[in-house]
């Protein structure tokens, strides 16, 4: 998807098993704002987002809630697996922004456990803008803090929440 595509009609025709489609599968959140889950595990989580109109605050760069969003659905994602698919819960979330990414950017996203305890995990999710000559990590322009209960029992109508995950993880 390109930097001028940003609605959901765009991505309909998606194939079974492209990023866009494992992340439609994993978080509607995510997706309806264009962002592609790529590395699926319970050690790290990765995935892009080209910066639209739809992510953009008034000053047409990413708006912060974006960032955070992210983060808190890799993290909360991650969190999910290395619990054994317990139900999980974030309780706290701390961003810091350094630079903004414009529209247009690619950013990307990766998310890694610095705790997995019994009770609890906390995740740090970093953002960067990607350099559009090399297409590798350009400057950071984030970095998160995802606090998440994860021994919580799953109710029993939602035994099949971690499905969509098993499907993608590489354990």
């Amino acid at each position: 998807m390109d930097a001028t595509s940003s609605s959901s009609s765009s991505r309909r025709g998606q194939q079974p098993g492209s990023s866009g489609a494992k992340t439609a599968e994993l978080d509607q959140p995510l997706h309806a704002l264009g962002f592609e889950i790529e590395e699926v595990s319970p050690a790290e989580l990765t995935g892009r987002l080209v910066v639209t109109p739809i992510c953009c605050q008034p000053f047409k760069v990413l708006h912060g809630g974006v960032s955070a969003l992210i983060a808190e659905g890799l993290a909360s994602m991650g969190a999910h697996m290395a619990s054994g698919y317990r139900r999980v819960a974030g309780v706290q979330l701390s961003i810091n922004h350094f630079r903004s990414a414009s529209l247009g950017d690619t950013v990307l996203a990766r998310a890694s456990p610095v705790h997995v305890g019994r009770s609890t995990q906390v995740w740090e999710v970093k953002l960067w803008k990607m350099d559009p000559s090399t297409k590798e990590k350009g400057p950071q322009i984030s970095e998160s803090r995802v606090t998440l209960l994860c021994n919580l029992p799953v109710p029993e109508k939602m035994k099949d929440a971690g499905d969509a995950l098993k499907k993608y993880s590489k354990l």
